[in-house]
C-alpha cells in the first residue's frame, strides 16, 4: 500500500529549520526527531503532518510556536494533527 508514496528528502533547509525549532525553543532539546519531521514536512510543502505525539507535536502549546517560527523562516508549517482530528467531525453526516 505504501509503495507509491514518495519519500521526502532530508535537505539542508529541512535540517536548518529543525535546528531553529530546537534553538529557538519551539521544541525542547530532546525533540530532535520531531523537529526534523516538521522541517522535512514544511520545506517539502506538506499540508498535513499526522501524529500521535501529544508531547511535542499535537500540542496546543507548541503548535503556535512551530507555526510562527516556520513563517519567520519563510515556510508554511504543515497542519499538525492526529488522524482523528483530520477525519473527525463528520460523524453526523450520513
Amino acid at each position: 500500500m505504501l509503495s507509491d508514496i514518495d519519500v521526502l528528502p532530508i535537505t539542508d533547509a529541512a535540517i536548518e529549520l529543525a535546528s531553529s525549532l530546537i534553538h529557538d525553543e519551539a521544541l525542547p532539546p530532546g525533540a530532535v526527531n520531531d523537529a526534523l519531521h516538521i522541517g522535512i514536512a514544511a520545506t517539502s510543502g506538506v499540508d498535513f503532518l499526522l501524529t500521535w505525539n501529544f508531547r511535542h507535536l499535537a500540542n496546543a502549546q507548541t503548535r503556535p510556536a512551530i507555526r510562527n517560527l516556520c513563517a519567520q523562516l519563510g515556510f508554511v508549517s504543515p497542519e499538525i494533527c492526529t488522524p482523528s482530528e483530520l477525519i473527525g467531525g463528520f460523524e453526523h453526516e450520513r
